[in-house]
């Protein structure tokens, strides 16, 4: 189960880098817009190293018992 934890973080990357990707796209045209993708950039990138974090301490905790 822990693979797909795994995978699903990387997912966070990715809709960060879709995100990132858009908001250059409309830097010029939609500056509004262009922030609020940026906001979901960040949001995207504090997920991942909060669900990794989350992940790591579960496995630790598992490998205790």
């Amino acid at each position: 189960m822990s693979k797909y934890y795994k995978y699903f973080e990387y997912a966070y990357l990715f809709i960060a880098a879709f995100f990132l990707y858009e908001s250059i796209r409309i830097w010029n045209t939609e500056r509004s817009g262009a922030y609020l993708f940026i906001f979901f950039v960040v949001i995207s990138i504090l997920m991942f190293f909060f669900k990794r974090r989350f992940r790591r301490k579960i496995e630790e905790r598992n490998k205790q018992e």
